[in-house]
């Protein structure tokens, strides 16, 4: 409408209802190729790094980029990294709960926690005898760990003589390395 018709910036934005502004605006081309080389550069030195811990980088070095400018960068250039998942545990084969005929065949282990008055907590460690639900070992701790665990199965062995099983859960004290071994 300007060159065509010779009208003014002002009637022409006038007549289709639209702001000058828009007729003057210029759209800022943004260079991001220093944000690629510092990304590349330290996605190269810290390879297990996320974005939070690169851009925190970026920010005490002293740029000021915008997050998510940043981000859009990061994922165009593909460093996403994959949460990690949990690792599950193996598929075990469950055998039904055998009853014991006798004493001393099969022990039960699990640990109980309470916590005293002033809010310390303890956990006390229980084994006992499937045949007739006798308590055979109590131990009471702030804090039992696999190594103090086997330690105090031994004494009851001493004292009671050995089992032929023992049934215990998932816990990392009876799922670790020490105790399974």
């Amino acid at each position: 409408m300007i060159k065509e018709h010779q009208l003014g910036v002002r009637t022409s934005c006038k007549l289709l209802s639209m702001s000058t502004s828009v007729y003057y605006y210029k759209p800022k081309v943004k260079d991001d190729d220093q944000i690629i080389a510092l990304l590349d550069q330290l996605a190269v030195k810290h390879p297990t790094y996320g974005f939070k811990k690169l851009f925190r980088i970026l920010r005490l070095k002293g740029y000021g980029w915008n997050h998510k400018r940043v981000y859009r960068i990061y994922k165009f250039m593909g460093l996403n990294i994959k949460l990690k998942r949990k690792r599950r545990l193996p598929a075990r084969v469950k055998a039904p709960l055998s009853l014991p005929i006798a004493q001393n065949i099969v022990w039960s282990m699990d640990f109980m926690h309470d916590s005293l008055t002033d809010g310390r907590k303890f956990r006390t460690l229980n084994i006992i005898d499937d045949f007739n639900r006798e308590a055979l070992w109590i131990t009471i701790d702030t804090s039992i760990n696999a190594h103090r665990l086997i330690r105090e199965l031994d004494k009851l062995i001493d004292y009671r003589g050995k089992t032929d099983e023992i049934r215990v859960d998932n816990g990392p004290e009876f799922t670790s390395v020490t105790f399974t071994y």
